[in-house]
């Protein structure tokens, strides 16, 4: 098995329990609407950075849950993994998921005449018109 692959199952695998951790071990409100998105464990498993997912408006208040519920996770996370040692846990915001829809919110909002614009271009105006009955012209 490669080094990348034994990495990436070991990232899975983290992300997996902490994943349960937080949803199920917890009734702390702040930690509610937070989603695991994917975790990086270094080479001697000895940190884990864990990117979360939650509202922009409660990016503040789902760190501070999770900096408080930190010990806890790493402690239930170690005897989920049977690992010697628990990685220690570094959570981070995931913005990807934010940026995706503001990407998709500008896309929405093209005005029309550009939308149009980029059909003239691929040759909607059959200036570049290359089809059949062009050929039977030249026949």
């Amino acid at each position: 098995m490669s080094r990348e692959s034994y990495s990436r199952k070991n990232d899975e695998r983290v992300r997996e329990s902490v994943a349960a951790i937080i949803a199920t071990a917890f009734n702390d409100p702040r930690l509610r609407l937070v989603t695991v998105t994917s975790v990086r464990v270094n080479a001697d498993r000895s940190v884990a950075e864990v990117y979360v997912s939650a509202a922009p408006e409660e990016y503040s208040d789902a760190l501070a849950g999770l900096e408080s519920a930190k010990g806890r996770i790493r402690s239930m996370l170690g005897k989920n993994l049977g690992w010697r040692h628990s990685p220690e846990l570094r959570f981070q915001i995931d913005e990807t998921v934010d940026l995706g829809e503001r990407i998709a919110e500008v896309l929405s909002n093209i005005p029309p005449t550009l939308a149009s614009g980029a059909d003239d271009v691929d040759g909607a105006d059959g200036a570049g018109d290359t089809s059949a009955d062009s050929h039977e012209d030249a026949e």
